[in-house]
């Protein structure tokens, strides 16, 4: 129902104003949602412990899509094992001038200039203090105006604000979408970041997990670099991948805005890092695989390529809410 009714009644609409009217329904009328949708599966045999943490399913809900924290509760009720949050960032900020997301239907795919808007972190712990049990990711980074030198202080801030809040912290330095913020991936600067919020972890009576999310257009080289800082500063995984700047054999109108690109297009390539990073360290640390699962097929590679867990973003956009249950049933199946 969804590709063949809904689908294509939304997709006549600007797509960030079709985001938020969505939100809007699911609001408000989240319980239809229920009604009309498959009930979600729930089953023992998919649950997964990861980095200390219990997860009801491996399919969760990538950071981008509930920035703020508002709906949370409800997509947990669509079948999402886990829901990140964010980008957020310590004080609100407009993100960049619309128009700044785009569809790229013949590939199945977006490219969004976003920004890191968002309505600040003191207000998405409002929200999530009305958290109805669901495991939640926080997704932190730096406002755009915290120049490189100063942005440990701005991802200081959003790990102690949400430390209560939230079951593990992502930080993001891979998006492209924020001036300069990939140049915090280098290795002395990533290196001393983490170890920084490492440090202040440590401090607490009981040690919430940090993820790092890296970009796909690492090198090898790099990618050797990322296995060795997550050895260095002992945090506990990595998310793999976010959006990629490479725009090879595209063919939608939109293939030349400026931005990250997610969706199909980027599958293949998420799984080879993936790959890489799990054969490389010797599978030493746990990795949550995203980018371009719009079928059951292309999570149950994620999988067997290294990943722990999934995420989806694109492909929940295009495929719909049955995608968690396709996706969940494969795993099943194949005794993964």
């Amino acid at each position: 129902m969804y590709k063949s009714l809904i689908r294509p009644l939304l997709f006549k609409f600007d797509p960030e104003e079709v985001h938020h009217f969505t939100f809007s329904l699911l609001k408000n009328f989240g319980f239809l949602a229920k009604l009309l949708l498959p009930k979600p599966i729930t089953d023992k045999r998919l649950e997964r412990e990861v980095f200390g943490l219990k997860f009801k399913n491996p399919v969760g809900l990538a950071a981008g899509f509930d920035k703020d924290a508002k709906l949370f509760n409800e997509l947990s009720d669509l079948g999402f094992g886990f829901i990140e949050i964010g980008t957020l960032t310590p004080k609100p900020q407009p993100g960049n001038e619309k128009k700044r997301l785009f569809r790229l239907k013949e590939d199945s795919a977006i490219i969004n200039r976003m920004g890191f808007n968002n309505g600040g972190v003191d207000e998405a712990i409002k929200r999530l203090k009305k958290n109805k049990n669901v495991l939640i990711g926080g997704n932190i980074g730096k406002n755009k105006v915290t120049p490189n030198e100063e942005a440990v202080n701005d991802y200081k801030i959003c790990f102690e604000k949400l430390f209560p809040y939230v079951d593990y912290f992502v930080v993001n330095v891979s998006s492209p979408n924020t001036p300069n913020l990939r140049e915090l991936q280098e290795k002395k600067p990533l290196t001393e970041l983490l170890s920084t919020l490492q440090n202040l972890n440590l401090e607490k009576p009981k040690q919430k997990p940090i993820l790092l999310k890296i970009a796909p257009d690492l090198t090898d080289e790099q990618l050797l670099d990322i296995i060795d800082i997550v050895k260095d500063t002992q945090i506990a995984g990595v998310i793999a991948t976010n959006t990629t700047l490479s725009r090879e054999n595209l063919t939608s109108e939109n293939k030349s805005e400026m931005g990250g690109l997610s969706g199909k297009p980027l599958t293949k390539r998420s799984t080879e890092v993936i790959r890489f990073l799990s054969e490389k360290s010797g599978k030493a640390f746990p990795i949550i695989g995203v980018g371009g699962i719009h079928s059951a097929q292309d999570a149950l590679e994620k999988l067997e390529a290294g990943a722990s867990l999934v995420q989806l973003y694109t492909g929940f956009i295009y495929e719909g809410p049955e995608l968690i249950n396709e996706i969940n049933k494969a795993i099943l199946k194949q005794k993964i």
